[in-house]
């Protein structure tokens, strides 16, 4: 995989969990009582910002493991891009506004989570069904 493709994935990642470390602040202040807010809306924004950030770095870390052509790569890129900024922003609106995102409604911020939460849900399974395919090829093309 191009390495300038793995540096953003691991840039984008870095700064995914950087924005879930933040929302680890309001998820602190909301558990010593300092801010209203509901404890477990604020904890799954800090671990949505951790995880998918660690998720995309290793898809970076993982690309010198993987075959994909120059496209399939921007698709990675892009799919987990997509997934990882759209999980920790739906979180962190989610949690601000005390909405959850379950169902294409109002309140408008409850329609945007449901929005981000469906875009990285489809970038997060075309970003690991690449990373499998990439995989995948590179088993096959060391077989040869």
């Amino acid at each position: 995989m191009d390495s300038r493709i793995r540096a953003r994935l691991v840039f984008h990642g870095a700064v995914v969990v950087l924005l879930g470390l933040f929302a680890g602040f309001p998820h602190a202040f909301v558990l010593t009582g300092q801010i209203a807010g509901e404890e477990r809306a604020w904890r799954m924004a800090h671990l949505e910002g951790l995880l998918n950030g660690m998720l995309t770095m290793l898809a970076g870390a993982a690309g010198g493991s993987i075959v994909l052509s120059a496209r399939q790569q921007r698709w990675l890129f892009w799919s987990f891009a997509a997934a990882a900024y759209g999980n920790v922003v739906a979180s962190v609106v989610g949690a601000s506004f005390g909405v959850r995102g379950l169902a294409l409604e109002a309140p408008p911020a409850n329609a945007l989570v449901n929005l981000l939460f469906w875009v990285a849900i489809a970038g997060v399974f075309a970003g690991v069904g690449l990373v499998i395919a990439g995989a995948a090829a590179a088993v096959r093309a060391e077989r040869r």
